[in-house]
């Protein structure tokens, strides 16, 4: 269990759990700006620029990550690895999401939606609804800064402000989801900021709520060892005191390190639905995007899920 975490905790889009939203719509960003990008996301900097977390936006900052390369190679390399394995996430689901409403869905389920920008930057079908389930003020901070930069979503769009460890289902269903249709579900960055039993109860309400012909789609949590884990702590810290980078989130203090998680692609097979495992590390290779060198632990890697029911 990560140090930093309660039961009953909870966070705004610069603390905590929610700080690591930024994280990643910052590697958005600096994939947006990139000559070929594997994914767009005009919102991502938007986002990031007013979050007011500041580490990460030096991630946007291309003297800051030349500065690190001098200091430290191999950190460089995990920074450019790190913001990789983001476009090719990224990629994997929203050709999902293309999938999903090719075969006809049109109910959208996003979990931990945190600043995910696709029911803004996704041309949806028509009659598409989207539902976006997280922390109140990290909805909230989404909302009313893309409002304020003039960004309307592409379909309808339903925010759910509710912790996940909470009635979320009711929360949902009040919001007008229908457990009737056949819904694409996502569960993108979320499960290492669950217990294992949370996990499971996730997926348990996910199945209750699904209908046939519904799809979801997971991010698995890969898991690294924990001297491994140590050493890079230590020198993510290094970097910290060396360009004076206050209050920096360490993103291993917020996840659950539960050994004993269940494998989402065999719970799934055992509970209804018919699911399939790419290892992000293959796809990165495939999209040419593997930064790292071949002997890297693949354990400490994810697995991209998609389960149809």
């Amino acid at each position: 269990m990560g140090s930093l975490r309660t039961n009953d905790d909870s966070w705004d889009i610069a603390t905590s759990v929610g700080s690591t939203a930024v994280m990643v719509a910052a590697a958005r960003a600096g994939e947006t700006e990139r000559a070929q990008p594997l994914i767009r996301d005009p919102f991502a900097k938007i986002l990031v620029e007013g979050a007011g977390t500041g580490v990460w936006e030096l991630m946007l900052d291309d003297a800051f990550v030349a500065k690190v390369a001098e200091a430290d190679p191999e950190v460089a390399v995990i920074f450019e690895h790190m913001g990789s394995y983001q476009a090719v996430r990224t990629h994997f689901f929203d050709a999902f999401f293309a999938d999903a409403t090719a075969a006809g869905i049109r109910q959208i389920v996003i979990l931990a939606s945190g600043l995910d920008s696709r029911a803004y930057r996704i041309d949806w079908p028509a009659g598409t609804d989207v539902y976006e389930i997280d922390q109140p003020k990290v909805l909230e901070y989404k909302a009313t800064t893309l409002a304020a930069h003039g960004a309307r979503p592409s379909a309808a769009l339903h925010e759910v402000p509710v912790d996940l460890r909470q009635d979320w289902p009711a929360a949902l269903t009040q919001a007008g989801f229908d457990a009737s249709l056949p819904t694409a579900w996502l569960a993108e960055g979320l499960l290492m900021y669950l217990p294992a039993e949370a996990q499971d109860r996730l997926f348990t309400q996910v199945s209750e709520l699904s209908a046939p012909g519904s799809q979801v789609a997971v991010e698995t949590m890969g898991v690294q060892a924990k001297d491994r884990r140590d050493e890079m702590r230590k020198r993510f810290q290094q970097i910290a005191v060396q360009f004076g980078i206050e209050d920096a989130v360490d993103v291993g203090d917020l996840m659950y390190h539960d050994e004993d998680r269940a494998d989402v692609a065999e719970w799934l097979n055992g509970h209804g639905w018919t699911a399939t495992a790419v290892a992000s590390r293959d796809e990165m290779r495939r999209l040419g995007r593997w930064e790292l060198p071949d002997e890297a632990d693949q354990r400490a890697f994810s697995d991209f899920v998609v389960g149809r029911r």
